[in-house]
């Protein structure tokens, strides 16, 4: 993290829309496939005098609903209990001089506090930590709702820092230096102004910068950095040289150095992104002009280690020199060799994953390349090492528990020390510290138990989907569940740009669900990464309806196997995840009695236009083009809403401040729906940006929202119309 890294007139008017009847909804205009056709486009208006107050109304009446359940706040009160837990594990970060920085928020510090400590201190049990950085006095000093979103340090001593803060959440960000010795923002330093930037130091004068700098073409259509500029300390912004220059309808383009163990710079390097998934590595050379580099189109890159640079592969590649790999393999490429002669470095295999194995983080340490590799969605943690003649490298597993998910944290390079996280479902987080080169691992932390997890069990099942694939899904139940229907279930999934549902402990999901007698499904569906890059690609754009499917396919076996029925199964999803909940919704409502549809993509006609979705198009398609316009309109939840279908009443939230999925999706739905005639609870927090809460207030009132919803739908008998 620190390495690198609302009159009352108007509101009784708008709450009328809430509970519409049915005569109304006979009289529902047709799905809107134009925008002349929508006529809730004036919803899109985020922060509109209309809009606000129609968002306000429904906030009234959906907060009297919920929170005027009996259950909700007792639910509240656990869920910020576990949320301000003083005795959670403290992410570490190795930083310069063998310290240990960490972000922390609690009760008493809600915005959060950048602190740092010795590595004994933090293996210690009396950890004693100093205050960098305190967000809630800065916010309260400045009077302005100040969001920490990350720091980058100069390497190799780390005092001076880019310190990145959002006004309420937003991806949006101020840019601001700080020194770390004087524990003060520095005097006449760098500042740049609120913008979706990337920043990233050269030396102490010096900086690789994309922001808006007010001239047109700054700005990529999916409103990212489009040029990549080198500014000099004291230099107006406007005065930053420019040295790349992408396409507008590319999503950004930055630039970025690589340091090899002892912070020098080894490379520097601009990353042109054309699509979400194609991109273009550029080498910067000593004149200001640029290489391009013979990667993958879509291929990212890992670390540099020893000199060699480990990149992944997205696709069947072919080297120039010949050698051919495989989508997901790990390769490596001699650096100054690859400086020297672009097309006539050989790269060589590094590790080629088996076919239900998926990588899913690399990093080094000063001298070792690891590796977390996942085996049928279960982690373990490598350390890989060349060896000569050899078709990839020898590796060594770590000593860690097995059947669990596996992160690598933080890597030490004055060391060859790193942190790695394990978890399960039952498992509570523990933390670990691993010696790479010579494979020792000792548990430094553990998470103390958040819920009773006695009688609990998990189990792994397949659901065969439309098109016969076999798709994993993982069940956590009381080991005396009856096998009759009745178990509220609560089915989560996501499906999209590669991300992987990987086992892991949530204490609000054990305390408010499962404890309470609920089920907790997680279905690993094509789209995301579980697999490695073909079992997210298998579900890409025209084949977007497999990942749909898969979930249906989960859905539909855990009704075949009587874990649960329709009046007590529930889904939820966020972001690409409330597209997967709409596509449900629409789909299948007959096999769901609730659904939580979290910050969704809905309107995917429009997701295009709107904030950051333009970036989004290699994962969906373009709905300017007829041919894939066709096949999202097949789709899009928001175009097939109808009336006369057996939807229930769902919970759809969203953030105001996102700046990344656009609150208007998530309006538009609940309008939509409301004229059709169906019921719909609708909240709206005016912060926190896509992650619908700004602090861990507003996050404890998000989950106790969403299970109060869920205990209503699920638990109640009969269940609630």
């Amino acid at each position: 993290m620190f390495r690198t890294s609302v009159a009352l007139a108007a509101l009784l008017a708008a709450t009328s829309m809430i509970m519409p009847n049915t005569a109304a909804a006979q009289e529902a205009t047709p799905p809107a496939t134009s925008e002349a056709e929508d006529p809730y486009l004036w919803l899109e208006e985020v922060h509109g005098e209309r809009a606000m107050e129609w968002v306000e109304a429904h906030n009234a009446h959906s907060l009297a609903v919920l929170q005027g359940d009996p259950r909700y706040q007792a639910l509240y009160d656990e869920a910020l209990d576990i949320l301000q837990a003083t005795d959670r594990i403290p992410t570490p970060g190795f930083t310069a001089g063998g310290h240990i920085d960490n972000f922390w928020q609690d009760a008493e510090h809600v915005r959060g506090i950048w602190r740092r400590t010795t590595l004994d201190s933090y293996r210690s049990g009396d950890t004693r930590w100093e205050t960098i950085l305190d967000i809630d006095a800065l916010a309260e000093a400045e009077g302005e709702n100040w969001v920490y979103k990350a720091t980058s340090c100069l390497p190799p001593d780390e005092r001076y820092c880019l310190v990145s803060l959002s006004d309420g959440g937003r991806d949006a960000v101020t840019v601001r230096e700080y020194d770390t010795v004087a524990r003060a923002f520095v005097e006449g330093g760098i500042v740049i102004p609120e913008s979706k930037s990337n920043v990233a130091w050269v030396d102490h004068d010096t900086l690789l910068i994309g922001t808006d700098f007010g001239q047109a073409g700054d700005m990529t259509d999916s409103g990212y950095p489009n040029t990549v500029r080198v500014l000099r300390r004291g230099q107006p912004l406007d005065q930053a040289q420019e040295i790349f220059r992408g396409e507008t309808t590319d999503v950004s383009s930055s630039g970025y150095t690589l340091r090899d163990a002892d912070g020098v710079v080894q490379a520097t390097l601009i990353n042109r992104s054309i699509t979400f998934y194609e991109s273009e590595t550029h080498l910067v050379n000593a004149d200001g002009s640029t290489t391009a580099l013979p990667m993958p189109g879509r291929s990212t890159i890992k670390a540099l280690v020893g000199g060699l640079l480990v990149f992944t592969t997205e696709q069947d590649w072919t080297a120039p020199t010949g050698e051919s790999f495989s989508s997901g393999d790990l390769i490596a490429w001699n650096l100054d060799a690859l400086k020297a002669a672009p097309t006539g470095t050989r790269p060589e295999l590094v590790l080629h994953p088996g076919e239900r194995d998926s990588i899913e983080g690399v990093t080094a340490t000063r001298n070792q390349l690891v590796v977390a590799l996942f085996e049928n969605v279960r982690g373990s943690v490598y350390v890989l090492r060349p060896q000569d003649g050899a078709a990839e490298w020898a590796r060594t597993r770590l000593d860690l528990p097995a059947n669990v998910t596996v992160g690598l944290g933080s890597a030490d390079t004055e060391s060859d020390q790193l942190f790695v996280s394990v978890s399960g479902y039952l498992n509570p987080n523990s933390l670990w510290l691993a010696d790479a080169a010579t494979g020792t691992v000792e548990q430094v932390r553990s998470l103390p138990a958040r819920f009773n997890a006695e009688g609990l069990t998990v189990e792994q099942f397949e659901a065969r989907s439309a098109d016969g694939t076999m798709i994993p899904y993982f069940v956590v139940h009381a080991q005396d569940m009856p096998m009759d229907g009745s178990n509220p279930t609560l089915l989560y999934g996501y499906g999209g740009f590669q991300n992987s549902l990987l086992p892991g402990y949530s204490g609000t999901v054990g305390r408010l669900w499962l404890e309470r007698g609920g089920v907790y499904v997680i279905a690993n569906t094509r789209g995301g990464g579980e697999f490695g890059p073909r079992w997210h690609q298998a579900a890409l754009q025209e084949n977007r309806q497999r990942a749909h499917e898969d979930f249906q396919a989960v859905a539909l076996d855990l009704i075949a196997r009587d874990i649960t029925s329709q009046p007590h199964l529930g889904i939820m999803g966020g972001s690409q995840g409330g597209l997967f909940m709409g596509a449900m919704l629409t789909q299948r409502p007959d096999l769901i009695n609730g659904a939580v549809i979290q910050v969704p993509l809905f309107d995917m006609l429009r997701f295009h236009r709107l904030l950051a979705g333009a970036s989004w198009i290699a994962e969906y398609g373009n709905p300017d083009i007829p041919e894939e316009r066709a096949w999202i309109e097949a789709y899009s939840p928001y175009q097939n809403l109808r009336a006369g279908q057996p939807y229930p009443e769902v919970f759809i939230h969203t953030s105001t401040a996102d700046d990344r999925v656009h609150p208007g999706h998530a309006r538009k739905a609940a309008a939509r729906l409301e004229e059709l005639g169906y019921p719909v609870l609708y909240f709206e927090n005016t912060d926190g940006g896509h992650a619908a809460g700004a602090n861990l207030l507003h996050t404890a009132r998000r989950i106790a929202l969403e299970y109060t919803y869920l205990s209503r739908r699920l638990m109640d008998e009969p269940a609630q119309e």
